[in-house]
């Protein structure tokens, strides 16, 4: 995979929680019964923070795949990684948490 694949498919990732009322595209979230039609912020975070994870899986395997081996990271990399990732989902949470409000 290229560099520029893998970034795609990470900033495809960090827009999927904004784009589904469901959690994680499978689990009907539920209120007093009845199906919502939006889902609360927490959840959107939540399932950005276990799609941050997944994708550092998959690009971890890519580079190791690639190079042979997987360098070892220290905790800058990682905030810096969560800042990308944050970044990247902000098109989605500018539609769902801000622009759909207007309407």
């Amino acid at each position: 995979m290229t560099n520029w694949a893998l970034l795609g498919l990470v900033f495809f990732a960090a827009n999927l929680p904004w784009f589904s009322s469901r959690l994680f595209y499978l689990i009907p979230l539920k209120r007093d019964g009845q199906p919502t039609e939006s889902k609360h912020l927490g959840w959107c975070l939540l399932e950005l923070l276990v799609l941050y994870f997944a994708m550092g899986a998959i690009v971890w395997y890519a580079e190791r795949a690639t190079f042979g081996q997987a360098t070892r990271q220290d905790w800058e990399f990682y905030a810096v990684t969560g800042c990308i990732f944050i970044v990247f989902a902000f098109p989605g949470f500018v539609y769902r948490v801000l622009w759909k409000r207007t309407f």
